[in-house]
This record gives structure tokens, C-alpha cells and sequence, in this order.
């Protein structure tokens, strides 16, 4: 029986499993935190950090592992690069380039000296000296950790006078110490947050998809919803995937599935904005399974230990579909949900995280989700129409 360490704990990897244990694997799950879920449901279970490679890497020569796999964990990526090429064992690519596509400092000054459409960033590694030069940023800017992941630290910053909080903040959510400050693209339409996945190199299946926001959440940078197809332009939608694919030959990337957020700016440009060589959180390959009907995650768990491959293609999109992601404007009890009767024929699961009476927590980042939604409409319009409007038909209930 082949076995596959899985870094991380988190309910998004109970499909990952799922999927593993019907190809006849034995999974191992791998982080600090016991008591996270996915540990349950895994065949064992350590107690490693896994943004500790070199004691993941010794776990893996302990348990004779033939695959490692971060999946919708942002702090294990590079690690399962780190440990992949040092066994020899099958790897989304290189370790190097890994760490490129993984710290937003070193992928813009990649993108930017490769000739890719980038905003003006800059990076630091203190908030004095960020401080020092606020003066200076063409206003509005994001702060960001250089290496964080589900909108953790994140900050829109309009003047100079708001910028040494926002600095702080970042800087306290970046794990090794580092933001980075680049321009705010304004943007045309929705931004999108979708997964893709190479074979060998090959960009052989490339989403888009419209990124909705909750502008009243406590962050209105995490994503709380999702709807396929995109909004955006066919022609961006074509720079953009051949942009991607000219990426991944860049840096000798192989076989992988990619979480890929780009955007539409009002200056007419297409930006690629992040490329991780994971699954993304908020449950995006279980939705790209409902809309186009492949299974990403198979496919991922299949390349994590050599096996081969399913036949990937360009996708098509059986109708027009949304994911709701739940969440709450106030920490306190959670009672339910509250759906319009005109709605419910839409609503083809529903996926809540917590119980009546549960303890629920203002939406920081998307750590705080409560569970998600998936719909599927009669027609775009429809579906444009109720996602604009959560508020009218849906009420997540907490006192």
C-alpha cells in the first residue's frame, strides 16, 4: 500500500483523503494541532509543524512515504517541495521555483524582471522603514505578509496617515517577517480565484471564475463567494492563460494543480496576482468537480504518488453556478441559516461546519467560514442577480 503524507489538518483535505483511500492509500496527516479535523479521518496521525521541513523531511524518511501533499495549506507548500525533491519522490516542481510562487516579494520581482504585467510593489523586512517611506507610495496601496495565505494581514491603505497600522498588522501575520506594498489595482468587474492544473509542464486545465467579497465583513479582503463562468473577457481570459503557461515553463514547473487569482484593471491590463501549486481553499476543486464534472483532487492525489493520470481538459461549464461561502458579522451563537423559499430549488448542498449553539466568530479571514453553499441557476442573470444581493434571501442566524 502506497502512503501519502498530507500536510495540515483543516476540513479541506477531508475530500483529499476521500479521494486517497478509494485509490487504496494509506494517509498520514501532519501538522501541530491534534485536534484539527481532518486528523480523524486520516489512517495516522503526527505531531510535526510543517513549516519545519527538515523534521518533515525526517518524518518522511520514518514512515517510507511515496507521495507529500499541501493541499488549500498555503504554509506547506514549499515544504512539500523542500521534502519531495530531496527524497526524489514526485514533486509539483522545483523547490527554488516553489519558493518563488510562494513569497509575494520574490514572485512580483520574477513577474516584473520576466516582462509579466505587474503593479509597482516594494518590500520590506521592518515597519520602520516602510514607515519612513509612506510618504512616498502612490496612494491607495496593499499591505500584505509576503507569505501568508486566506487574506490574513491584508490591508487597503488610502493615505499615509493609515499606513503605519496596516504595516504592523501585516507584519504580524507574515511568518518569516516580511510585507511587501504594491500599487491597488483597480479593478474592471470581478476578480477571479480559481484552480488550474498542469501536466508535465502543459497548462492542460485553466478556470476563471467571478470573486465576490463582503464589503461590511470585518476583512472585505477574504472571498465570500464564488461564480462560474467568469465575467471576465474572453481576450483577457486568453493573455491570461497564455501568460500562466509561459510562467510554468519559466520555472520548470511539472504536474500539479495551481490556485491562481488574477484580475481586469480599469487600465485595460490583465493581472496575474498569485499562482500557488496547490488546491485552493473554499472548497474550489469540489466546485470546478460540480461545474465541469473533473476531478481535480483525484488527479492531484494521483500525481502526488506517481500514478497516472485521468485525461484533463479545457473546461466547460455545465450551467451557471455559485458557491456561497458562510459567515458571520459577529461573534456569538449560531442558530442556522435562513434561505428564501424561492431559492431553496437552487441550493444543491449545503455545507454548514457547525452546530446550533456553537460558538461563531466575526469574519477575519477564512479561517472564520462557516460552511458554504453551492447553487446552481436557471440562467447568469438569475444567478448575477441573487449573488449581488445575499442580504434579500440569505441570513446566517447568530445571537
Amino acid at each position: 500500500m502506497k502512503k501519502l503524507l498530507l500536510l495540515g489538518g483543516s476540513r479541506y483535505l477531508l475530500p483529499v483523503i476521500k479521494e486517497a483511500k478509494a485509490l487504496g492509500l494509506y494517509t498520514i496527516t501532519c501538522d501541530y494541532l491534534p485536534d484539527n479535523i481532518a486528523h480523524s479521518y486520516s489512517d495516522e496521525y503526527r505531531n510535526v509543524s510543517i513549516i519545519e521541513k527538515d523534521k518533515v523531511l525526517e518524518l518522511a524518511k520514518e514512515l517510507k512515504v511515496d507521495g507529500i501533499m499541501s493541499f488549500a495549506c498555503d504554509p506547506g507548500v514549499t515544504t512539500a517541495a523542500y521534502v519531495a525533491e530531496k527524497l526524489g519522490l514526485p514533486s509539483c516542481g522545483p523547490y527554488e521555483s516553489v519558493e518563488i510562487l510562494q513569497n509575494k516579494n520574490r514572485f512580483r520581482k520574477f513577474l516584473k524582471d520576466n516582462g509579466f504585467t505587474v503593479p509597482d510593489f516594494r518590500d520590506y523586512t521592518d515597519v520602520e522603514t516602510a514607515v519612513s517611506q509612506a510618504k512616498s507610495f502612490n496612494y491607495p496601496v496593499i499591505v500584505k505578509p509576503v507569505d501568508s495565505a486566506g487574506s490574513k494581514g491584508v490591508s487597503r491603505v488610502d493615505c499615509h496617515d493609515d499606513f503605519e497600522a496596516a504595516a504592523v498588522y501585516a507584519m504580524e501575520n507574515s511568518i518569516h517577517g516580511g510585507i511587501i506594498v504594491e500599487d491597488f489595482i483597480l479593478q474592471q468587474g470581478f476578480s477571479s480565484d480559481s484552480d488550474c492544473f498542469s501536466v508535465d509542464g502543459e497548462l492542460r486545465f485553466c478556470s476563471f471564475n467571478s470573486q465576490y467579497f463582503d464589503k461590511n465583513a470585518d476583512n472585505p479582503y477574504t472571498p465570500a463567494g464564488f461564480t462560474w463562468p467568469s465575467s471576465m473577457s474572453e481576450a483577457h481570459m486568453a493573455e491570461l492563460k497564455a501568460e500562466l503557461q509561459r510562467l510554468l515553463k519559466l520555472l520548470n514547473m511539472k504536474t500539479s494543480v495551481y490556485n491562481v487569482e488574477c484580475r481586469e484593471g480599469t487600465d485595460g491590463k490583465a493581472y496575474i496576482m498569485e499562482v500557488s501549486p496547490r488546491g485552493g481553499g473554499n472548497r474550489l476543486c469540489e466546485m470546478l468537480n460540480y461545474v465541469t464534472g473533473q476531478n481535480l483532487i483525484r488527479n492531484a492525489v494521483k500525481a502526488a504518488v506517481g500514478m497516472p493520470l485521468e485525461t484533463l481538459t479545457e473546461p466547460e461549464y455545465n450551467g451557471s453556478w455559485a458557491q456561497v461561502v458562510l459567515h458571520s458579522s459577529k461573534t456569538g451563537k449560531f442558530r442556522g441559516l435562513s434561505i428564501a423559499p424561492e431559492l431553496l430549488p437552487y441550493v444543491v448542498e449545503k455545507d454548514l461546519w457547525f452546530n446550533d449553539g456553537d460558538e461563531v466568530e466575526e469574519f477575519t479571514g477564512a479561517n472564520k467560514t462557516i460552511g458554504t453553499l453551492v447553487m446552481n441557476f436557471s440562467s447568469r442573470e438569475e444567478r448575477d442577480r441573487c449573488m449581488a444581493d445575499l442580504d434579500s434571501w440569505l441570513k446566517v442566524l447568530v445571537d
